[in-house]
């Protein structure tokens, strides 16, 4: 393999690694902000903060989408330059060209890695708010 060829996959990897780490660093300030405002909920008595909490962990979910998008796309451009693909020339970086529904944002979006996890997170909060917020209708009809 030529050394430029290797030096753009090296590139590649690293994008990649990036993309994987700023993913990582998106669920822990998720983690962060949906467990601040439950803790707020809990200290104040105020269950408007569980249904806060769902617009940044929606918000979140979509910036984690994105950077799943952006990795997947850098993935399949890493496997044609390793397929040796002329189309491709050096350091090129043409990720736009993967447009199938597994490099689109509503494929990442609802993918197994991420829609799983955001979604159940969004309808625990919804869940739980509504619990807290009609548990006197909920405990005077038993």
């Amino acid at each position: 393999m030529a050394p430029e060829k290797i030096q753009h996959l090296e590139f590649i990897q690293n994008i990649i690694n990036r993309m994987n780490s700023n993913s990582f660093q998106i669920k822990e300030w998720m983690i962060t902000i949906v467990s601040a405002l439950l803790a707020l909920c809990a200290n104040n008595s105020n269950e408007a903060f569980i249904f806060v909490a769902v617009i940044p962990t929606f918000l979140f979910w979509y910036l984690d989408a994105y950077y799943l998008l952006q990795e997947r796309r850098f993935r399949d451009l890493y496997n044609d330059i390793i397929a040796d693909d002329s189309s491709i020339p050096s350091y090129a970086m043409p990720i736009n060209n993967y447009k199938s529904y597994r490099c689109c944002i509503w494929g990442t979006f609802f993918s197994k890695t991420i829609g799983w996890l955001y979604g159940i997170i969004i309808v625990l909060l919804i869940i739980g708010g509504l619990i807290l917020k009609y548990k006197d209708c909920i405990i005077l009809t038993c």
